[in-house]
């Protein structure tokens, strides 16, 4: 009787052993079946910021040059007091605005075609993908100047929502880098259609408010301006709006 009992404990230890071995084989077979599902981040959606930048020239008869537009962070375009950068003196000397437009802190640029006339306006729209501390700069000649330009240098608008819109109005700066002779040859503008940029600084060199013009009539005999060349601030109202 207690073999028979032994052979049945043993029976059902084995049944049990096969049982578990069973069960093992089974979750084995599962662990390698089952595909492993690799979980793919969303793609972030690309984020753009747009402005347009609606400049109004004031001026009875300063031409301004094709107006450069930048967005930064960073740095200002100028500051009274300091010497102009070569890329200013570009500008303020000859309204070539393609160095302004190259800065390296520059992570947005566009610019207005042609010239922008008295009384008329023109619409530059910028595109940038950052926003935090975002500013917007521009600066462009009156081309009946030696090197006289205008602008704004790092305005702040990150704070500006869709929709908003912020407006200045600029003064005149002299970039001290060209004596203001108005003498026939130096001006590259309409009244003359003299030399433009020439990397000879023959001025104060330093950045300053723009005194005006003093013309033929005003017992300078050797201008080649006009009255209608005088100027007063402000030379140009700037709106900035946020489109997008």
């Amino acid at each position: 009787m207690a073999s028979l009992n032994n052979l049945k404990k043993s029976i059902a230890v084995v049944a049990l052993a096969a049982s578990l071995a069973a069960s093992l084989a089974a979750c084995g077979d599962n662990d390698r079946n089952e595909p492993v599902q690799v979980v793919t981040p969303p793609t972030p959606e690309h984020v753009s910021y747009t402005f347009d930048v609606t400049v109004s020239n004031l001026t009875a008869g300063q031409p301004l040059s094709p107006i450069a537009v930048i967005a930064h962070t960073e740095g200002t375009l100028w500051q009274i007091g300091n010497a102009a950068s070569v890329a200013l003196e570009t500008i303020a000397e000859g309204g070539d605005n393609s160095q302004l437009l190259a800065l390296e802190n520059a992570i947005a640029n566009a610019s207005s075609e042609g010239l922008v006339g008295p009384g008329a306006n023109t619409t530059i729209t910028l595109t940038t993908d950052s926003f935090e501390a975002l500013k917007l700069s521009l600066a462009t000649m009156m081309v009946n100047t030696n090197d006289g330009f205008t602008g704004l240098s790092a305005l702040d608008v990150s704070s500006l929502a869709v929709g908003d819109s912020l407006t200045r109005t600029t003064v005149a700066y002299d970039a001290g880098t060209e004596a203001n002779t108005e003498a026939a040859g130096t001006i590259p503008g309409p009244a003359d259609g003299g030399e433009g940029f020439n990397e000879a600084r023959d001025d104060v060199n330093f950045v300053a408010r723009h005194p005006g013009v003093v013309t033929n009539e005003d017992g300078l005999s050797s201008s080649v301006l006009s009255p209608e060349h005088k100027f007063d601030n402000p030379l140009a109202k700037v709106v900035i709006t946020r489109t997008q």
